[in-house]
């Protein structure tokens, strides 16, 4: 199959820097964005001043709002938030065509990762999922970034790498779509966890601590699920946690560092234009890991501090009375 003709679905920050990514070289490009302000200026200005202001795109994007138009597509790049994912693909064409998802989370309402929500919604469609220690500030700019695109087709998998594949953003195949999938949500919640830390003054100590620890709950997760170790240790777990939990770049990092500031989380989270998808995470992630038996003490200190059950004096107090034991554990 030859994929030459790339949509994006989801006009946000992210959206737009793969819509640049795609475009590279003139290559015909179609963004969809739900924002007619954002259409209107791709199509006019060449930016996105709403969600990546400032910077200049490739003539050869091409935004709408009509789904009628992603039919135009050979592959779709799934940018819509993870809770918003099932509802935009339910509204749109759904032509058998290779979907890439490009979103970070777990369906709160199911349980569901990602890539099961595709192929419910869209059973036709190959799937794909691209994931990767990513800002899209500096994927749009041109800055160097690694990915990794996970699909159980290798043939199609590779197929997608070469269409998206460039000098300054390098794209690594595997056929382990669970442990792209499963790090890419679980690093969510953990940055909350370190812009909490962040936000408390508890030092650059804390937060390699909860790196390293958060990494070992993230492993834990990922295997249960059907990921795999190396996986998990590469660019979408590893690569990805580290990126996210060290900067205020992150929306997730930047949520758990008002918190940690005084912040009320359920204030912060009504006044964001951008999704901290971490939240949403946080409560899915601690359900099926209390109904599997997977030991994971972060996940669930940041889904009682998002659901109002604890203060975070108190949930710093028992994060840091937990009883130490061996590091395998």
């Amino acid at each position: 199959m030859s994929i030459e003709k790339l949509a994006v679905i989801g006009g946000g920050a992210w959206g737009t820097a793969l819509a640049q990514v795609a475009a590279t070289g003139g290559r015909d490009t179609l963004l969809w964005a739900l924002e007619e302000d954002v259409v209107s200026a791709v199509n006019k200005i060449h930016e996105n001043p709403v969600y990546l202001k400032g910077l200049k795109l490739e003539k050869a994007i091409r935004a709408t709002s009509r789904f009628s138009d992603l039919a135009e597509a050979d592959a779709w790049l799934v940018v819509t938030p993870a809770q918003h994912m099932r509802a935009v693909l339910k509204r749109s064409p759904c032509p058998n065509m290779p979907l890439i998802l490009c979103s970070k989370g777990i369906e709160e309402s199911s349980g569901k990762l990602l890539h099961e929500v595709a192929h419910e919604v869209c059973p036709g469609s190959p799937v794909a999922v691209l994931s990767g220690p990513t800002f899209a500030h500096e994927v749009a700019a041109g800055l160097p970034t690694a990915v990794t695109l996970a699909c159980e087709d290798r043939p199609l998998g590779e197929e997608l790498r070469a269409r998206i594949n460039l000098p300054h953003f390098r794209t690594y195949c595997t056929d382990d779509v669970a442990g792209a999938e499963v790090g890419g949500a679980v690093k969510n919640v953990l940055a909350i966890a370190c812009g909490i830390a962040e936000g408390r003054g508890l030092g650059q100590n804390a937060r390699a601590a909860l790196i390293a620890r958060g990494f070992a709950e993230m492993t834990r997760f990922g295997m249960a699920m059907g990921g795999r170790r190396e996986t998990l240790a590469g660019l979408s777990g590893l690569g990805d946690l580290v990126l996210t939990c060290s900067s205020t770049s992150s929306r997730n990092f930047s949520l758990g560092k008002a918190i940690g500031e005084g912040k009320n989380p359920v204030e912060l989270m009504k006044d964001r234009r951008t999704v901290a998808e971490g939240a949403h995470t946080a409560p899915v992630l601690d359900r099926i890991a209390k109904q599997r038996g997977i030991d994971m003490p972060l996940v669930d200190a940041v889904a009682t501090l998002l659901a109002g059950k604890i203060e975070i004096g108190k949930l710093l107090e028992t994060m840091l009375s937990r009883p130490p034991g061996d590091e395998e554990d």
